[in-house]
């Protein structure tokens, strides 16, 4: 790709991409002279079957005698590959073409000298000039290229790795020194437009306490990607594992001893292709949920490279992908244990614990058993004191003790209710789920 010259200069720049070339198709179709005459039934009678094979071979062979100018036998095959339109030959790039973010921009630039006299002490300066920044690819300022000759020219490539959308615009600018003596100023510029080469939407699921990560990437360019990576990094406290359909185990992205050798890349297809991939995110340990600030919903971000079909690289990094915002609780109840056999009017014991997850002391705390509804009865109750106090919890730490408990009615009964509050700071926290217990008879 190149520029018409600025006014009354020397010099003037050429610029062209360098890429991959691409395979030249010529758009004919062609054919077989077979197809014209016959159909494919004739061949279903045994002496048209023998008798006429040889007899297009022949009237072929004449055809594509060397001594025809015309080339009439151009659209004709010769090979079953060439009903694809293949030439076999590849096409150099004739302008910048499409450039998509995460690809590297390479360019061969050349410098000549258009006049019929040398041209000194030349300063070049090559730039990539976008919405937000300006970015220098070249400068010979320290050591200018001393002299080009009249018809001369210099060459030099310049490279930048794409990481902004939109308007882009290649300066090339020249200082030098014409035959007079003058100081002359030569600035040229090259614009080109940077395309999204794929979208990336993305699912947050969470069950229990699993989240489940979809990412869909679709392609949006006109040449085949061949996916190198997708792989999920995720944030601290947080381990991501891949789960595939064709596998009986999830891979572990985390560590890298379950990571294959070698892997097919994964190919999506161009104007619109999509592939799925599945991620199972979990805490790292148990202590995360201790080191994680309240509200903070950072999951992690994909990392994904790619290839064309003549195997140009791309490189994408998405955002922070954000989930469901994790909220951490002050103060936990747990039952640690029930007696297996509970009978009906006598007093049974259970283990609970009580977890503070702040990092700050809590407490003194009361645990009672709280009535949903005024007329709501009660076949499960506190047998003794109806409020037990428990001592302070440090941070982050945790208290075990025992609540006794009566039944007073045969069955599947439920322990609903017990209820922990802050005396100190005069707070009521979440009651403990219902757990169902079985009442027996003496």
């Amino acid at each position: 790709m190149s520029t018409t010259q600025q006014g009354t200069h020397s010099l003037a720049f050429r610029v062209m991409r360098l890429c991959k070339p691409s395979f030249h198709v010529e758009p004919p179709f062609r054919l077989d002279p077979a197809d014209l005459f016959v159909g494919e039934d004739i061949f279903d009678d045994p002496l048209a079957a023998a008798n006429l094979p040889p007899l297009l071979s022949s009237q072929l062979t004449k055809s594509m005698d060397s001594s025809d100018l015309t080339y009439s036998n151009r659209f004709l095959l010769h090979h079953p590959s060439d009903a694809m339109g293949f030439s076999g030959l590849l096409l150099l790039p004739q302008s910048f073409g499409a450039i998509y973010l995460g690809e590297t921009f390479c360019s061969y630039i050349s410098i000549n000298n258009n006049s019929n006299f040398e041209v000194r002490d030349i300063i070049i300066k090559a730039e990539i000039q976008t919405e937000r920044q300006r970015i220098l690819l070249l400068d010979t300022s320290k050591s200018p290229v001393e002299s080009v000759r009249a018809g001369g020219r210099y060459d030099f490539i310049v490279e930048h790795d794409v990481k902004e959308l939109g308007a882009h615009t290649l300066v090339c600018t020249a200082l030098y020194n014409d035959n007079d003596g003058e100081r002359k100023y030569l600035p040229q510029f090259f614009k080109f437009v940077v395309a999204n080469p794929l979208s990336v939407r993305t699912k947050v699921r969470t069950v229990k306490e699993t989240t489940y990560l979809e990412a869909c990437i679709e392609n949006h360019t006109k040449s085949n990607l061949y996916m190198d990576q997708v792989e999920f990094e995720p944030a601290p406290h947080w381990s991501a594992t891949v789960l595939k359909a064709d596998e009986l185990h999830p891979v572990d992205n985390s560590s890298t001893g379950g990571r294959e050798i070698f892997k097919p890349p994964i190919l999506i297809r161009s104007g619109g292709g999509i592939h799925n991939y599945l991620y199972q995110l979990k805490l790292a340990s148990p202590d995360s949920a201790q080191m994680k600030v309240e509200g903070t919903n950072i999951l992690g971000k994909l990392q994904i490279t790619w290839r064309t079909n003549l195997g140009e690289p791309g490189r994408l990094q998405t955002q922070q992908i954000l989930g469901t915002p994790i909220s951490c609780k002050e103060i936990e109840l747990q039952i640690l244990e029930i007696p297996s056999l509970i009978n009906l009017d006598k007093s049974f014991l259970v283990h609970l614990n009580l977890l503070n997850h702040t990092d700050r002391e809590l407490g003194p705390f009361d645990v009672r058993l709280s009535q949903n509804s005024a007329h709501e009865e009660k076949n499960v109750m506190i047998n003794g004191l109806q409020t037990i106090l428990l001592p302070q919890v440090e941070a982050f730490g945790s208290t075990d003790f025992h609540l006794s408990l009566i039944a007073t009615k045969l069955g599947v009964q439920r322990i609903s209710g017990i209820t922990v509050s802050d005396t100190k700071e005069k707070k009521t926290y979440d009651p403990l789920p219902d757990v169902e217990i079985f009442v027996e008879s003496d």
